[in-house]
């Protein structure tokens, strides 16, 4: 009994010396084998961006609107259209009969003083300073290029005659380009700003018309190609600056006081 208990004893002991491995390998976690067969297919983890359709592409709706504008203006030349512009010009004529004024001469520019007077008042613009000019100079290459081609080329003869240089009309590109500008740098603070743009282009192109220096045609083409150079302007602009606010910090309102004392007051906004 005596060396039983001993050996007994004994194999006490050996047991945990012998599962002592055993116990060693179930603690070891095991880790899944690497999967590399999708290695390279999706190297960020995130999920594949999916592409966008043409019609919800930025070409597509940039473009959208000045074909259509474009696109009508040529249909209605001359004769040609539902209502042409032969139609347009005699309703004209009919409603205003000689009067003539100047005011689309200056009022083509009327958006951009708009510009100037929201960000004076403290507004501030979709883009800063320099990249806002660098958009408008621009703009302005685009639109001018392409209207004098478009005009040499199609040699419409202007209503009075004067030349053939009628199709577009320059005035309404130029009012329209500058509306379009006022409602993409405006649009996030209020719409109104775009709405107030585009009414005076319009009315560029409706006295175009009554001082009979353009036909139907020509101003709804040339505000097509107004817009349609604004668009081309935005979607090839590409010098960001690193966005850095320029100039944002500083307005300027005029004052004035019943007393009769006018002033201006400059504030700093400091960042």
């Amino acid at each position: 009994m005596t060396i039983f208990f001993r050996n007994l004893r004994a194999l006490l002991l050996l047991l945990p010396l012998a599962a002592a491995p055993q116990l060693a390998k179930a603690q070891i976690p095991r880790t899944a084998p690497a999967d590399t067969t999708h290695k390279y297919e999706n190297p960020s983890g995130h999920s594949a961006p999916t592409k966008k359709t043409f019609f919800k592409s930025k070409g597509f709706r940039a473009a959208i609107v000045p074909a259509v504008l474009i696109g009508y203006g040529a249909s209605t030349i001359n004769g040609n259209g539902f209502y042409s512009s032969y139609n347009a010009k005699k309703d004209i004529r009919r409603a205003f009969g000689t009067y003539r004024n100047h005011i689309d001469n200056y009022l083509q520019f009327a958006p951009y003083l708009e510009v100037g007077g929201v960000l004076l008042a403290g507004v501030e613009s979709r883009d800063d300073r320099v990249n806002l000019a660098l958009i408008v100079l621009k703009s302005e290459l685009i639109m001018l290029t392409s209207v004098y081609i478009v005009k040499t080329l199609t040699a419409v003869q202007r209503p009075d005659s004067s030349d053939r240089l009628s199709f577009p009309s320059g005035h309404t590109a130029q009012a329209f380009l500058a509306a379009s500008i006022v409602h993409t740098e405006f649009r996030d603070k209020s719409q109104w700003y775009g709405i107030g743009a585009y009414t005076l282009a319009t009315g560029v192109a409706a006295f175009r018309m009554i001082n009979n220096k353009h036909w139907e045609s020509d101003v709804f083409a040339g505000a097509g190609f107004g817009i349609l150079s604004a668009h081309l302007a935005y979607l090839s602009h590409r010098n960001r600056w690193g966005r850095k606010p320029i100039g944002r910090d500083v307005s300027m309102v005029p004052l004035w006081s019943p007393g009769g004392g006018t002033g201006l007051s400059v504030t700093w906004r400091p960042k």
